[in-house]
């Protein structure tokens, strides 16, 4: 009985965090909104899983992506053709995140089943397990060479591990709530973390030590990543803003303001000039990082969305939404 409680408790927990209670994700979509020089054209959309798509990522070449979902499954398929090609099955829960490893042979996934799993992303095959973890794993990723992951958990810790072993090699113990991404610096030297308690922070990979903390948000932080020369950090906040951060000093040197419900993911573009977002108000929106002006919206999901990245040459947005599927958008410059 008690364990039964548990699972409710936790399971109510999650949707909560993901979805809110009172989402409406009947509206119709709406069309995609132009501004200023940039366009983007109507989205490929990627249809298949069968709960909340949580994360969506481009492969290192670009052509393919791999989702996360509700479902219990995480899927790949071609960036080009729309087409599933292969379904990582194993997780006895929901799947939070998935991401390609650089060289895209592999994909690490994160579990509210407290685990996350390294695939083979061609045969399917899971070649380790992660565990060790005493609560929900909300993200995971691999270091730039493949040889580290990184897990980011409700159990307050950030934990690194030996992606050949399976072996955890160090704790990131600072903060003090729920941590909710992870993800290695370009040179792997680094990593940054999210959390509820508000902050974000930058530790060294190797000893663990945390190294820069950025303050200054008002709410719960939901996600952090680099820029692609490690210069720089973007943050996301419940406050319904993003903020770009030097990554050396933790001065805040932006604030992206325009979302209008809790902003909930972000990333930078593979040249750094530009961010893009995403929201419980159904947008994803790119932003120009050095004037902090809003580029463009993207508009036709008809869920909040949760995640975007860019692709490798910067063209595409892929997107992952409470809609059940995933959308790649190519962006033009006029």
């Amino acid at each position: 009985m008690l364990k039964t409680l548990k699972t409710i408790v936790t399971f109510a927990f999650v949707l909560i965090l993901s979805v809110g209670i009172f989402d409406n994700l009947s509206c119709k979509p709406s069309a995609v909104v132009r501004k200023n020089e940039n366009s983007a054209v109507i989205p490929l959309i990627l249809k298949g899983h069968t709960g909340f798509v949580r994360s969506a990522v481009f492969s290192s070449d670009g052509k393919k992506v791999v989702t996360a979902s509700f479902d219990k499954t995480a899927r790949i398929w071609d960036a080009e053709t729309g087409k599933e090609l292969v379904q990582l099955k194993g997780h006895t829960d929901i799947v939070w995140s998935a991401v390609f490893s650089s060289d895209g042979k592999k994909v690490v996934t994160a579990s509210v089943d407290k685990t996350a799993r390294i695939w083979n992303a061609e045969t399917e095959k899971e070649l380790f397990k992660l565990s060790g973890h005493i609560g929900v794993v909300f993200f995971a990723s691999l270091s730039p060479d493949g040889k580290k992951a990184v897990t980011a958990s409700s159990d307050h810790t950030a934990r690194i591990w030996d992606t050949e072993t399976g072996k955890e090699l160090v704790q990131l113990t600072e903060h003090t709530d729920k941590v909710f991404s992870a993800v290695f610096s370009p040179d792997g030297k680094k990593v940054i973390t999210a959390s509820l308690d508000h902050t974000a922070r930058i530790w060294d990979a190797e000893t663990g030590k945390e190294l820069v903390q950025l303050n200054g948000h008002t709410g719960f932080v939901r996600s952090a990543s680099f820029s692609h020369d490690g210069k720089k950090a973007v943050t996301t906040s419940l406050e319904k803003t993003a903020r770009i951060w030097d990554a050396e000093t933790g001065k805040e040197l932006a604030q992206l303001n325009g979302h209008t419900d809790k902003v909930i993911f972000s990333s930078f573009s593979p040249d750094g000039k530009k961010v893009v977002t995403t929201s419980f108000d159904h947008t994803a929106r790119i932003w120009d990082v050095e004037t902090e002006r809003e580029l463009l919206q993207l508009n036709g999901h008809t869920g909040r969305i949760f995640s975007a990245a860019f692709s490798p040459d910067g063209k595409k947005v892929v997107t992952a939404s409470g809609d059940k599927t995933a959308r790649i958008w190519k962006i033009k410059q006029e």
